[in-house]
């Protein structure tokens, strides 16, 4: 008897199977070619299961050795590529990635474990964070990804706010606002244990103003994939690894160096590392983008990209092209040995419309990476003299 009735629901049975086998996995990482998909979930790349934010097969995390500044926003990175196809690699400049590669950035905060719903943790502590390669919802609450997608006729940038239920992000192409409350649980003196704030999700015209590094072709292309920023080592769900090592590894990177001679850019936060370097990474991801030759910046002659000569072009004793309430009235970029008569701390330290800089990416003052800048140039030898 026991057979037959085996037999008998064995149809149901194996489709139970096979359900819960779907339900266990998600489905490939969808390449969409053109449009705008209303879901992440759409494409496959990251998705929330069993209260986790889980990586796809396929799909490989990096960092930054120095990242760009969020709002103290923690970031999960992501890329994948199709089969068989590789990004080529550059010194420099961006890797050269094939149509079909999806690089995804997701946005979150540590959980306070406390408060209300809009209140985050301010903290550079990743440790608690992730579940393997993914994130433990349990510790970090998700606030938006963000999608770029190579297709054939370029990069398209692709905004996605989660929800409060934390299942799903949908498309938000004329971007957000989500009210935010940073709560310190250790603040440094003189500094508020809370700090309220406007977590601002960029539109699609606001990415692009970003991502365009040729302000001529008006083109957009990631900003961190390149080899200074990706030479370091990243804790893989299989052990620790040099990120360039295993991209080319996993078949997704041609072309990669000698160990020897890859390019490397300092972490602003490690202290060992020399002032000048941590200062000069920080400026060359936060701003360098736009402050460069070809950049949004460059009617400014300012250019603050890592390989800027120490001179006028870096800012030391250059005057600002305009005047106005972006200088402080202060007269020169950056006044050595000086930092409180110097315009760039100045406008890094601001949150006012006009006078803070990065104009858009931020809500909050850096306070750490103020303190950075200000010590480097505190540091530097020489002074300025004022031409009436």
């Amino acid at each position: 008897m026991p057979v037959v009735k085996f037999a008998k629901h064995a149809p149901l049975l194996l489709a139970l199977w096979l359900l819960a086998g779907c339900q266990g996995g998600m489905a490939p990482v969808a390449f969409h070619a053109e449009g705008r998909p209303a879901k992440l979930s759409d494409w496959h790349v990251v998705e929330v299961r069993g209260g986790k934010l889980q990586l796809n097969d396929g799909v490989v995390p990096y960092d930054l050795a120095t990242p760009l500044f969020t709002d103290y926003a923690h970031k999960l990175r992501t890329v994948w590529m199709p089969k068989g196809t590789a990004a080529k690699y550059h010194p420099t400049d961006t890797f050269d990635f094939p149509v079909g590669t999806v690089i995804s950035k997701t946005f979150y905060y540590p959980r306070t474990g406390k408060g209300g719903a809009t209140d985050v943790t301010r903290n550079d502590d990743y440790s608690r964070d992730f579940a393997g390669q993914g994130l433990d919802l349990a510790n970090v609450h998700l606030i938006e990804t963000r999608i770029l997608v190579h297709r054939a006729d370029g990069w398209a940038a692709l905004p996605y706010v989660w929800n409060e239920a934390q299942t799903e992000a949908t498309l938000a192409r004329t971007g957000a606002v989500i009210p935010l409350t940073l709560v310190d649980a250790q603040p440094a003196a003189g500094q508020p244990a809370r700090e309220d704030f406007n977590y601002v999700v960029p539109d699609e015209s606001q990415c692009q103003s970003c991502h365009a590094q040729d302000w001529v072709d008006r083109k957009i292309h990631p900003i961190g994939p390149k080899a200074r920023h990706l030479n370091k080592d990243y804790h893989y769900a299989d052990g620790a690894q040099n990120q360039l090592a295993h991209l080319a590894a996993v078949g997704y990177l041609d072309g990669l160096p000698a160990p020897a001679e890859l390019p490397r850019e300092a972490s602003w936060k490690d202290e060992h590392a020399p002032l000048d370097a941590r200062a000069r990474a920080y400026l060359d991801i936060n701003c360098g983008h736009c402050h460069n030759g070809n950049g949004a910046a460059n009617t400014t002659g300012l250019s603050l990209t890592y390989d800027t000569p120490e001179d006028r072009h870096l800012g030391i004793c250059k005057p600002p092209t305009a005047a106005g309430q972006g200088t402080g009235d202060h007269l020169f970029d950056i006044v050595p040995g000086q930092p409180d008569d110097s315009i760039l701390p100045y406008r890094l330290a601001s949150k006012e419309p006009g006078v803070m800089m990065p104009e858009i990416g931020r809500s909050t003052v850096h306070r750490e990476g103020v303190a950075l800048i200000k010590a480097w140039i505190a540091a530097q030898p020489g002074t300025c003299v004022a031409i009436h």
